[in-house]
C-alpha cells in the first residue's frame, strides 16, 4: 500500500495558546515559506494547503484569465488569483482561489496594506474544490466569506458537477450541471461557461 504524502492533505498546525502570532508575524511567517500555500483560521490555526494537481492547476488559469479578460473591459473592480491573501474582519486569513474588489475598496488602503494581505473580504470569491478538498470544510469556508462581508460566492466542485451560490440574506442555492452563469448585479455583465471550465481541466 503507497504511503500518502504529507501534503496530500492540508495540515493544520494549532498554535494557540502555546504561540500568537499577530497579523506582522503571521505574513513573515508565510513570506519565509513562500513555496508553501498557507491560510490562518479565526481561532489562530495555521493551514498548510495540499498543491493542486494539473487538473485542478488547469481549472484554477482558466477561471483567473476568464474573469481577468471580463474585469479589463468592466474596469470597476480587480481580480486575484490565489497567491493574495486576505485578512478578514474575523481575523482569519484566505487565500480563494479568485477574488475580485472594488477599485474604490482598494484606493483607500495604504502601500503597505497593498504590499501585504489586504485587510478586507472580498467583494466576490470562487473556490475550486480539489481531489484533497473536503466538501464541509469549503462549505464552511464559503460560510465564512459571506459571513465577512462577501457579496456573491461560488463554488464549484468537478466531482459532483455542482455549484453552490452564497449571498448576503438568501439559502445557499445547489445548481447541478450549471450552464452559463451570470453575476450580476455584483459583476455586472458577467457570464461564467461552466462546462468549459470542466473541459478545461480534463486530460485530453
Amino acid at each position: 500500500m503507497a504511503q500518502e504524502s504529507l501534503l496530500d492533505q492540508p495540515v493544520v498546525l494549532h498554535t494557540r495558546p502555546a504561540i500568537e502570532l499577530d497579523d506582522e508575524q503571521f505574513y513573515r511567517f508565510c513570506v519565509a515559506n513562500g513555496d508553501l500555500q498557507i491560510e490562518r483560521t479565526a481561532e489562530g490555526d495555521i493551514i498548510i494547503m495540499a498543491p493542486e494537481g494539473g487538473s485542478s492547476g488547469l481549472g484554477s488559469s482558466k477561471l483567473i484569465a476568464v474573469f481577468d479578460y471580463w474585469a479589463e473591459r468592466d474596469g470597476t473592480g480587480r481580480v486575484f488569483g490565489s497567491s493574495a491573501g486576505f485578512i478578514l474582519p474575523n481575523g482569519a486569513m484566505r487565500a480563494p482561489d479568485v477574488a475580485w474588489v472594488r477599485n474604490e475598496r482598494l484606493s483607500v488602503l495604504t502601500e503597505e496594506q497593498w504590499q501585504k494581505f489586504l485587510p478586507l473580504c472580498p467583494d466576490f470569491v470562487l473556490e475550486l474544490r480539489s481531489p484533497t478538498d473536503s466538501l464541509r470544510r469549503l462549505q464552511e469556508k464559503m460560510e465564512e466569506y459571506r459571513q465577512n462581508g462577501a457579496q456573491l460566492g461560488w463554488l464549484l466542485d468537478p466531482k459532483t458537477k455542482r455549484l453552490h451560490v452564497y449571498a448576503p440574506g438568501a439559502e445557499v442555492q445547489i445548481v447541478d450541471l450549471p450552464g452559463r452563469v451570470s453575476g450580476d448585479p455584483i459583476l455586472k455583465g458577467f457570464v461564467l461557461d461552466v462546462p468549459k471550465i470542466w473541459a478545461a481541466m480534463e486530460r485530453k
